[in-house]
């Protein structure tokens, strides 16, 4: 019984020392390759690239627009509730406008 207890320790002990030094086991890393030195000549200015399309926040105009066209349009005002919605939307849609001119 003494040995199987012995045994279980000596591997749990290989299993921490293995998992504690995982560097020591993959050897020495290989140099970083030297970096280039910059030339003297000025960089020729890139052309920016296009604007990024936004299509989920395009969507997501869309449909805050056609939410608040639904409720400008019921007929009742929902003690309010109407109301409180729409100016909810309009700042919730001038935060998405917000966000697509930062293309």
């Amino acid at each position: 019984m003494k040995k199987i207890g012995f045994l279980t320790l000596l591997m749990t002990a290989t299993l921490v020392v293995t998992l504690a030094f995982p560097a020591v086991a993959a050897g020495p890393k290989p140099p970083a390759p030297p970096t280039p030195a910059v030339a003297a000549v000025p960089a020729v200015p890139a052309v920016a690239p296009p604007p990024e399309r936004h299509p989920h926040i395009d969507e997501a105009l869309e449909s805050m627009r056609a939410a608040k066209h639904h409720l400008e349009s019921a007929e009742h005002d929902f003690d309010g509730h109407r109301a409180k919605s729409i100016e909810h939307l309009n700042q919730a849609i001038h935060e998405a406008e917000i966000c697509m001119s930062m293309r």
